[in-house]
């Protein structure tokens, strides 16, 4: 176990298909479950009450902005997504165009559906490692779809800005960050995550 993080190797005769996946994260819903592109079973435990609140401050945020913007749909840290390379995950806050959501089907929107998103968050909890978290917005940058990643350190007050192609920029304490031009118009306050 690093940190507050598992990684299970599962014999292929063990793996689970989408709906097995499905059914066993609604019956461990304390647990946050993800998979990797390998197939490994990612066990992480829920988030601490500070970290919950700054997660919530910035899917808060979000959802306003994409409420008010209209041209795609937030997601909350309880979403799970299942991307191009099979891999499963949860990002603490999400974003996707509506013409990409809209393409789904009601059965794939029901369970993680079939989509990574056009722009995701991870925050990092104080038990979380930086070298895991960067690993895994590395992984969605591999995704077709995803335009702009987000990882926020909050401990070393910095956030780290992922693009697929393009190396990774560093913001070291900034009052706002900006989500132009993937997200045009959004803002994060950064007051309310520090």
């Amino acid at each position: 176990m690093i940190d507050d993080l598992m990684i299970l190797q599962i014999p292929p005769s063990l793996k689970m298909t989408d709906e097995q996946f499905f059914d066993f994260c609604q019956v461990n819903r304390d647990l946050r479950i993800e998979t990797n592109k390998f197939g490994e079973l990612l066990i992480m435990s829920p988030t601490g009450s500070e970290t919950g609140n700054r997660e919530l401050n910035i899917c808060v945020q979000l959802g306003l902005w994409s409420d008010e913007d209209g041209t795609g749909l937030a997601f909350s840290s309880s979403t799970g997504f299942t991307l191009f390379t099979g891999a499963k995950k949860s990002p603490d806050a999400a974003w996707i165009k509506l013409e990409r959501w809209q393409s789904l089907s009601q059965e794939q929107k029901e369970k993680f559906a079939p989509i990574c998103p056009d722009f995701v968050v991870e925050l990092m909890s104080p038990s979380d490692n930086l070298k895991t978290l960067q690993e895994k917005m590395t992984e969605y940058m591999e995704e077709p779809g995803v335009k702009l990643g987000w990882l926020i350190d909050r401990k070393g007050r910095k956030v780290y800005i992922y693009r697929p192609g393009m190396p990774t920029e560093c913001l070291e304490n900034p009052d706002s960050v900006s989500g132009e031009p993937v997200l045009p118009g959004f803002v994060l306050n950064m007051s309310k995550v520090w």
